[in-house]
């Protein structure tokens, strides 16, 4: 099965179900009052991480140095802010972890980590020659 259909279909079954038993606990209207304030709290906090890290990656810029973390970090806040903004508790959940630094620092790690592995598996293939002139024919020339 296409795993694009089984996330297309799956994350919002998921989520409907936990709005329903979470909803079956505290009731109908704490649970959509507790998504609008997951929603609200996350977008301001995602906008201070957001801060940090432009500010972080433009001291990058006056060092000269190249700020790789802070671009892939604000990526990953901005996806954050999107899960946020979608209404559901496991949505929610997966921003709240990209909005941490320390887990959204291992998240990062992991999928660079796993990206490397699979550069190193394609140059398996890779033959590395050098190239050497004749003296002779170079004078002939």
């Amino acid at each position: 099965m296409n795993s694009f259909f089984l996330l297309f279909i799956g994350v919002p079954a998921l989520e409907v179900f936990l709005m329903i038993k979470i909803g079956g606990k505290i009731g109908a209207l704490n649970t959509v009052l507790l998504i609008f304030l997951t929603a609200m709290i996350g977008l301001y906090f995602a906008k201070l991480e957001g801060i940090k890290t432009m500010r972080s990656g433009v001291m990058n810029l006056y060092q000269n140095k190249i700020p790789i973390y802070e671009m892939v970090s604000g990526a990953s806040i901005a996806l954050a802010a999107l899960f946020l903004i979608i209404p559901g508790f496991f949505t929610d959940t997966i921003g709240f972890l990209l909005l941490i630094p320390f887990s959204r620092k291992i998240l990062i790690n992991f999928f660079i980590k796993k990206k490397t592995n699979q550069k190193k598996q394609e140059d398996v293939n890779v033959l590395d020659g050098e190239i050497i002139e004749d003296k002779n024919k170079r004078d002939e020339l």
